[in-house]
């Protein structure tokens, strides 16, 4: 990161601050009028996160801004953008996937189907590094940047007051990258986020048929979007129709899915299939 943008960051999360303290509001209170972390909060006034628009949209309303110094702000903003475009190397773009990651991070309520690969909030560090490593164009360092990432935002699961619900069809568990000793972490990461109070983890198990084929992933972030995501990108939507189409899709799958006790067996079932298999497979 360049040094330019690292005092714009720097500027804009002061910038916030000062206008926080004006309104009389802890981190906390705005986290919480805004409906996002108050980690977020932190992270933004102290020059450490460029908020995504949406998110930056949601502070500014519950800050209570005039429209003088809304604008100020915004300006602010696009001047971190756009210092990040000036010192970005032509291969260092995010790979795909940066998407779904911003926008869960700034949501009290996600719902997430996948029918190829792990959702992006479970994945460990080695199974995110092939999943953006696979994306077209994408380049060592900027697959590094992203997977440090998706770990960080991962931080979310253990948050109070969050809620996630996260649903599979048994493919996902059995479509493996890397090695058997990588699915083996991996899975083991699922049973201990499947034990948490904030999270739902849910398996559609191959004996029962799907309610719909499933044609893609995606993740619902409260009732207000929802990310869809293809092999090279990902679409938000805020289409209120579109949002409800998929919510309406995502409680078919759910209800077909197992829980709990049938998640755990399972999960120690394929557990057990990858050991087998590591015997014979050879590097």
């Amino acid at each position: 990161m360049g040094s330019e943008r690292r005092e714009l960051m720097r500027a804009l999360g002061g910038r916030l601050r000062v206008l926080r303290a004006e309104a009389g509001l802890t981190g906390a209170v705005l986290a919480q009028r805004a409906g996002v972390g108050q980690p977020t909060v932190s992270k933004v006034e102290t020059g450490r996160m460029v908020p995504s628009l949406d998110v930056f949209d949601r502070l500014l309303d519950a800050l209570g801004l005039d429209e003088w110094t809304a604008r100020e702000v915004r300006d602010l903003l696009a001047a971190v953008v756009a210092a990040a475009g000036s010192d970005q190397p032509a291969d260092g773009a995010a790979p795909a996937g940066a998407t779904v990651d911003e926008e869960v991070r700034s949501a009290q309520l996600v719902r997430s189907f996948q029918c190829v690969i792990l959702p992006a909030m479970l994945q460990s560090a080695e199974y995110a590094r092939h999943v953006f490593g696979s994306a077209p164009g994408s380049s060592p360092e900027a697959v590094g940047r992203a997977v440090a990432a998706r770990v960080e935002r991962q931080s979310v699961l253990f948050e109070p007051g969050r809620e996630s619900v996260f649903v599979l069809t048994e493919a996902v568990l059995r479509t493996w990258p890397g090695s058997p000793a990588l699915m083996l972490a991996q899975l083991d990461r699922l049973l201990a986020v499947e034990s948490l109070s904030t999270v739902r983890l849910g398996v559609v198990p191959w004996r029962r048929p799907v309610p719909v084929l499933p044609r893609h992933g995606f993740t619902l972030c409260d009732r207000r979007a929802v990310v869809v995501e293809t092999f090279d990108r990902e679409r938000v939507s805020v289409d209120s129709a579109e949002v409800a189409a998929y919510e309406e899709t995502f409680g078919q799958f759910e209800g077909a899915a197992v829980f709990g006790g049938e998640v755990r067996e399972l999960l120690l079932r394929v557990m057990k299939q990858f050991r087998e298999l590591g015997d014979t497979v050879t590097p």
